[in-house]
């Protein structure tokens, strides 16, 4: 999304609550967009591991040097990955087109499919682009770590993860590069 037309819509929020939602701001610096679940993960899973290596040649000292400049590295690398799956622009979409899904039950509200979005959206991995039967255990842990299964039974909650998977999975895979 345009950063001109994701600032009218945090312009435009009906709640403070929601402007900071729409923002999705990094907690340090307060700028709008941050992404620090996929910069943590570039940094934590790529980075570190691939500059603590190169490092060792080095030794000791090397391989903490490595790790530390390899973490930036794959952090900042995780948060391009990251920024491909806007949370704020995947939290907007949902909230409005919930209600148009085949599988929506009107038993359930927007907060309660929310953590199945998100597990959805945040299971897909760009590197490996695996169906989602492939990510599917994955989402589903992610939906029981946020708190899903109190809201609803996986069953009613899995379309919605597969619909936010396949989202992102169409947009990040077809995207002009």
């Amino acid at each position: 999304m345009a950063m001109a037309q994701k600032n009218r819509r945090v312009e435009n929020a009906r709640t403070e609550e929601e402007r900071e939602e729409l923002r999705n701001e990094d907690p340090v610096t307060g700028e709008a967009g941050a992404h620090p679940v996929g910069t943590g993960l570039g940094a934590a899973l790529g980075g570190a591991a691939t500059g603590a290596a190169a490092g060792a040649v080095a030794g000791p000292v090397g391989t903490v040097a490595g790790a530390v400049i390899g973490g930036v590295a794959g952090g900042l690398a995780g948060k391009a990955v990251a920024e491909k799956i806007d949370p704020t622009v995947e939290v907007a979409y949902w909230r409005t087109e919930h209600q148009n899904r085949d599988y929506y039950n009107d038993q359930y509200s927007y907060d309660d499919y929310a953590p199945a979005y998100q597990a959805g959206w945040e299971s897909f991995d760009p590197d490996v682009n695996e169906d989602w039967a492939d990510r599917e255990r994955i989402a589903r842990q992610r939906w029981e770590e946020e708190g899903g299964a109190p809201l609803m039974p996986w069953d009613d909650a899995r379309p919605a993860a597969e619909d936010a998977y396949a989202r992102v999975q169409n947009r990040t895979v077809n995207k002009p590069r």
